[in-house]
């Protein structure tokens, strides 16, 4: 049931804001613009309407201009922009105020997508994961360059251990091989250092963020959550704080099916009456946390049936063990079954991918105060059961 008349749209940017209201009572509508100051957003909707909803896109201002309005009593929501279908006649008439209006209109009838908000202690967990990828790919990036240098100039790396074996480019004998290396120009001696250099400090960055991840999955809003998931194969600690803390909630989510679906790694489909098609994968969600099933679904060609055994210092709940020994056994079973019918290692690594991700719902939302869960089915569905 609608309990205001008037609608806004907030047309967000870094330093200034677009407003238009508009009454659906009358079909009058109003614009205004202001800086980036959520107080001004406040009083011009509730100039407007005390009783005012007002919707912004979701995007890179986050989420602070929704908590603040919420703070001051204004009913605000973030829509998700990725679906907003916009009319093709509107693509050549592109400017703030259309975009508020338009936002204002999709509000007004039902047709904004709501975006779940974090509080500020799951957002602030976030930001060390994101960054721990991000020193992960700085340090590959690095890594690589450190070792093609020499190879440009003829130089290789021939080094054996005592069984005979080749060791490889990116160890710590690489790097004191690199450091002996003399090029024959004073420019190159030059660049090889810094790439050394640039190496040591993306591996301590990455050593620094990881503890700083391991921190704050020890913290007691967490610890819980991520033991859980830690039962699973495949799941250590900081797959698991990247799962729990990407999701926030899990009760949020439905079930499991839905909770795969916004990770991505679900078939896409195109299907029409008796046709029925099915694709990649639908890549929902965020690119770092897709590729934490798959990357999870690596390890089950490998691993036996047999639960993992618990790490110093972890507690989960006795429910959340017996289902995660449950998923495993399950696990193990579906991806040994794909190599036996012949599917290709990548393929089955992806079409298992799914998997994990609802056990490792299940197991969280078990893991939640005041919640529990009986183990999921291999479709996906459960039922939740509130204590």
């Amino acid at each position: 049931m609608i309990d205001t008349a008037t609608f806004a749209g907030l047309d967000v940017h870094a330093r200034s804001i677009k407003a238009v209201a508009l009454d659906i009572m009358t079909g009058e509508v109003k614009s205004a613009t202001f800086g980036y100051d959520a107080a001004a957003a406040a009083d011009r909707a509730r100039s407007v309407d005390p009783a005012a909803r007002c919707v912004h896109e979701s995007g890179v201002t986050g989420f602070e201009l929704q908590k603040k309005l919420s703070s001051l009593g204004v009913d605000c929501v973030v829509g998700a922009v990725s679906k907003m279908m916009k009319p093709a006649a509107d693509r050549r008439r592109k400017n703030d105020r259309n975009d508020a209006e338009f936002l204002a209109r999709m509000l007004s009838t039902g047709n904004v997508a709501e975006v779940w908000a974090p509080d500020d202690e799951c957002e602030a967990a976030r930001d060390p994961t994101r960054a721990l990828e991000d020193a992960r790919d700085d340090l590959e990036r690095s890594k690589q360059r450190l070792s093609k240098l020499p190879l440009r100039h003829g130089l290789v790396f021939d080094e054996k251990a005592p069984s005979g074996r080749r060791k490889k480019n990116r160890t710590q004998a690489y790097r004191s091989w690199a450091r002996s290396t003399s090029l024959a120009e004073r420019a190159d001696n030059e660049v090889l250092p810094c790439c050394i250099d640039d190496a040591r400090q993306a591996a301590e960055s990455k050593a620094r963020l990881e503890g700083l991840v391991k921190a704050e999955a020890g913290r007691p809003g967490w610890k819980r959550r991520v033991d859980s998931l830690c039962r699973l194969k495949g799941i250590d600690a900081m797959t698991a704080a990247d799962l729990v803390f990407e999701a926030g909630e899990s009760s949020r989510f439905k079930n499991a099916r839905s909770f795969a679906a916004w990770v991505g790694p679900t078939p896409s489909e195109h299907s029409s009456g008796e046709s029925v098609r099915k694709g990649g994968i639908t890549k929902a969600g965020n690119k770092h946390l897709r590729k934490t099933p798959v990357e999870a679904a690596w390890h089950y060609p490998t691993r036996s049936a047999h639960s993992k055994d618990l790490a110093k210092g972890q507690a989960p709940g006795q429910a959340a063990r017996r289902h995660a020994a449950k998923g495993v056994r399950r696990l193990v079973a579906r991806r040994g079954s794909m190599l036996e019918r012949g599917m290709r290692r990548n393929k089955a690594d992806v079409a298992a991918a799914r998997e994990p991700a609802c056990w490792a719902w299940a197991a969280g939302l078990m893991a939640e105060e005041g919640r529990e869960k009986r183990p999921a089915s291999p479709s996906g569905r459960a039922a939740i059961v509130r204590t």
